[in-house]
């Protein structure tokens, strides 16, 4: 198989232009006339090296995808065509070709959903069991824009969970490069002026002699020091690889101090918008936990969703396991089960989703606002404590000067 480029004219005698794949010329010829083009150029396209990592795709461009796509079904256009547009005004190659491999499967007899699962990085089984949902109710358009509107909601807890994380870990950061600058240069250059000055390391005061050997020390180790951490996080990887490091350090995650409350709520928020989504699709509701489980992030939450979804398949109700599972608050699962039991379970998880999306704001603001002052004036007082430290030699020389 190899990819074509090819020119035709339609039926009246417009030209048109696109890409195929196909085993040879002769074949590409036969599928242009079957849909009504007369072929006038065609030939293949040099193979092309593309290094790049990822996939190339992001959630915005699957937002747009979705959207335009629902807008043209829901014009009237036929699905290929549809794929066929997209694709060639696609500006990114790498989210082009996939979406002409989509077209060129569902030209050959696949389903569009089932064309989707062949590319499982770019589009999760949420995407695909919602196609699926919206191919099997007629509702595809309608299902494209609901799903659009769940990627943008999904995006935006992913940018304020970088945001709870990313700001203490920056300034913690900031804070050991800060403090290892002063040990390894600024401490230095001042004890060879307190030398040239004279003045023993006897002489110097207590302070002072402490962060002169904490200098030495750390210069001194720096070598084993930059092992030890390699070795710890190289330690600290596998552990999380590992099922069963993986799942307490998830569950450390929920249970910290500022950080897990803030976290929780981001879950609660992920797993009913998730939920309410595909049950208000018309998946079922088994294949809508499971797609939640699988991509709620987290092993803790995954395995007692999964517990929730093998107690309902043995004829239970949603609260109870729920309850057992003790992974979301007695709130949240309360209000799940008045939607259970009014038949509105849909219309109450997107509700939940909603509040919990407002805390979440909420909750990150508050928890920077509280962190901020925090972090500065833990890094103000290490900067400190070394100036002082080094400036005290100073002021006893200038006041020795002084009483001269």
């Amino acid at each position: 198989m190899a990819e074509f480029s090819w020119e035709a004219r339609g039926r009246t005698g417009e030209l048109r232009a696109g890409t195929m794949v196909a085993e040879n010329i002769e074949s590409v010829n036969t599928r242009l006339r079957k849909q009504n083009l007369n072929p006038v150029k065609v030939k293949k396209k040099p193979l092309e090296i593309n290094f790049q990592i990822g996939t190339g795709v992001d959630v915005k461009d699957l937002v747009t995808f979705t959207r335009l796509f629902a807008t043209m079904i829901d014009a009237g256009l036929p699905l290929v065509q549809c794929l066929d547009i997209l694709a060639q005004q696609q500006p990114k190659p790498a989210f082009a070709n996939i979406l002409k491999d989509v077209k060129n499967s569902v030209e050959g007899g696949s389903t569009f959903s089932d064309a989707l699962r062949k590319h499982p990085r770019v589009f999760d089984p949420l995407f695909t069991n919602l196609v699926q949902a919206g191919e099997a109710g007629g509702i595809l358009d309608s299902i494209m824009g609901r799903l659009s509107i769940y990627l943008e909601k999904r995006q935006k807890l992913k940018r304020q969970v970088k945001g709870a994380l990313s700001y203490p870990t920056i300034v913690f950061v900031i804070a050991i490069g800060v403090m290892a600058v002063m040990l390894t240069f600024v401490i230095p250059a001042f004890e060879n002026m307190f030398a040239e000055f004279g003045g023993g390391k006897d002489a110097l005061p207590a302070l002072t002699r402490f962060m002169v050997a904490l200098s030495h020390g750390f210069i001194t180790y720096l070598p084993v020091t930059v092992v030890l951490t390699v070795a710890a996080g190289t330690a600290f990887t596998y552990a999380v690889r590992n099922p069963k490091g993986k799942r307490i350090f998830h569950a450390t995650l929920l249970k910290l101090p500022i950080m897990g409350s803030v976290l929780q709520k981001i879950a609660v928020a992920r797993f009913t918008r998730t939920l309410g989504t595909l049950l208000q699709s018309g998946v079922p509701i088994l294949d809508a936990l499971e797609i939640c489980a699988k991509t709620s992030g987290n092993v803790v939450l995954e395995s007692g969703i999964m517990h929730v979804r093998q107690r309902i398949s043995e004829g239970q109700n949603m609260v109870e396991p729920l309850m057992e599972a003790k992974v979301f608050p007695q709130m949240v699962v309360q209000m799940i089960g008045v939607g259970e039991q009014t038949g509105a379970l849909d219309q109450m998880l997107n509700k939940i989703a909603d509040f919990y999306e407002e805390e979440t704001d909420v909750a990150v603001g508050a928890m920077t606002s509280m962190l901020e002052p925090i972090m500065m004036v833990g890094i103000g007082g290490m900067v400190g404590v070394v100036l002082v430290s080094m400036y005290l030699p100073i002021f006893e020389l200038a006041g020795n000067i002084k009483g001269d």
